[in-house]
């Protein structure tokens, strides 16, 4: 049962009522997931739609993507499927529209240049990555969405910086994604939320959905290659870190030797769902079956469970669960995933960790709701809500 979240009246921070995955608009999108499912009431969904565009919808294309104005309303609205919102969700449309063909602008110009790119430009969160995400499971403007397929596909291919050959994602800043002094020649980012695997997902989600453009099953199988290039371990023992430095990649040795934190942003879950999905796409079983077993020994693997210390979607137990019936329902194996023993721990877990303080998508209450509900049913989501985190394929 998905409890109901009161919407305030209002909220200080700047951005907060049009922001998917740490405001209103995610809250909204949570509640459409719960009404949908006929666990929750509609009212509730137009009291936090209501929140949601409280204030003229930014369409700054500077600011806006997937988590932000513009996209992040008409994501929300469009998910509802209401006939009350067409008429709105049309008017969004058109500014949604101008603001990708104007990142796509900014970013060809960018290669052209031959700069290495800021991670905002093609992330899930705030860059082209996530327009494409509302593009493709919203059928909105294939063409547009092909033009974005294409901009990823030039995305893979290598670039060449002070006569060292990186991939065409590497990026000038650190993590936090502006210049760093502990990170000296910019970083490669393998995240979900922040790097490649993001790209890889809509990718080969694409190409199941039969979008398809020239190139997009090479850069599909040149990220792939890259990831197995920086996989540690095999089998149930394989993990990926989640960053790799100038200094790591120019020796092609990490400075760590254990798997991170079992997160869907950077850690086990999240890029083994994406590799699934490539596997997928390209009818790939020994890949598919790569993904599978990392994510089963994930599971089973004490160490990497420790580090969990939330409930969330974004780092936590939330995250871990949603993903492993994601996961079962593509596998051929699925008993490895929804064993009784595993959905309890996990459902155990969302229920008695501290409970977020946030009642947001990513990070609060709002999604730990919705993962808790998927764990303990076995079943995906309804209505794709979690293409936002690029789950649902």
């Amino acid at each position: 049962m998905i409890s109901q979240i009161d919407a305030p009246a209002a909220s200080s921070e700047p951005g907060w009522s049009q922001a998917l995955y740490t405001g209103a608009a995610g809250i909204a999108l949570a509640h459409i997931e719960a009404a949908r499912a006929g666990i929750a009431d509609w009212a509730t969904v137009y009291r936090w739609v209501t929140a949601m565009v409280r204030e003229p919808v930014s369409a700054d294309p500077r600011t806006c993507g997937l988590h932000q104005g513009a996209p992040a309303v008409a994501f929300v609205l469009r998910s509802a499927g209401q006939p009350a919102y067409a008429t709105a969700v049309d008017q969004l449309d058109v500014h949604v529209a101008a603001i990708i063909r104007h990142r796509l602008d900014c970013a060809h110009a960018r290669m052209d240049a031959g700069r290495r790119p800021a991670l905002a430009e093609y992330d899930l969160i705030r860059g082209l990555t996530g327009l494409g995400v509302y593009l493709l499971y919203g059928r909105v403007e294939e063409d547009l969405l092909r033009d974005v397929l294409a901009y990823l596909v030039r995305l893979t291919r290598s670039i060449t910086c002070d006569g060292v050959s990186l991939p065409g994602w590497w990026s000038h800043h650190g993590p936090e994604d502006r210049p760093s002094p502990s990170w000296p020649g910019g970083h490669a980012n393998l995240g979900v939320a922040h790097g490649i695997a993001g790209p890889l997902a809509l990718l080969s989600s694409a190409v199941r959905r039969g979008v398809i453009v020239d190139g997009q099953i090479d850069a599909v199988e040149r990220i792939c290659a890259w990831l197995d290039d920086w996989k540690m371990g095999s089998g149930t023992a394989a993990w990926w870190p989640g960053t790799i430095s100038a200094g790591e990649y120019r020796t092609g040795t990490l400075t760590y030797s254990r798997a991170q934190r079992p997160s869907w942003c950077y850690g086990t879950p999240g890029l083994a769902r994406a590799q699934q999905l490539a596997g997928l796409a390209l009818e790939d079983p020994a890949r598919q079956q790569v993904a599978e077993q990392a994510m089963a020994g994930c599971l089973a693997d004490p160490c990497q469970l420790a580090q969990l210390r939330d409930a969330s979607l974004c780092h936590g137990w939330g995250g871990l669960g949603l993903i492993a019936v994601r996961m079962a329902a593509d596998s051929v194996e699925s008993e490895v995933f929804v064993r009784r023993d595993v959905a309890r721990r996990i459902a155990a877990r969302l229920t008695v960790t501290t409970p977020a303080s946030s009642p947001a998508l990513l990070d609060g209450r709002a999604g730990v709701q919705l993962a808790h509900h998927a764990v303990t049913t076995g079943r995906p989501p309804r209505i794709d809500w979690d293409a936002s985190l690029l789950l649902s394929g």
